[in-house]
């Protein structure tokens, strides 16, 4: 899965720890799912959505529209 959860990450000039903060994990585990080493549960992927103000489509590739 190509996940853009890096790329919006770095556009809101964020640290992988805050993002980890805000999802209430390990910085270590949350890079896990940046490199597609974990998959990102559905939970979190919903959460990253919001954050982000994208679609799930969006975060997972799916799709090339933010909304």
């Amino acid at each position: 899965m190509n996940l853009r959860i890096r790329d919006l990450r770095e556009d809101a000039d964020l640290t992988q720890k805050d993002v980890a903060d805000y999802l209430l994990c390990d910085q270590s585990l949350y890079s896990k799912y940046e490199r597609g080493e974990r998959p990102l549960p559905l939970e979190l992927a919903v959460r990253l959505a919001d954050y982000y103000h994208v679609t799930l489509d969006y975060l997972v590739g799916r799709s090339a529209s933010k909304i």
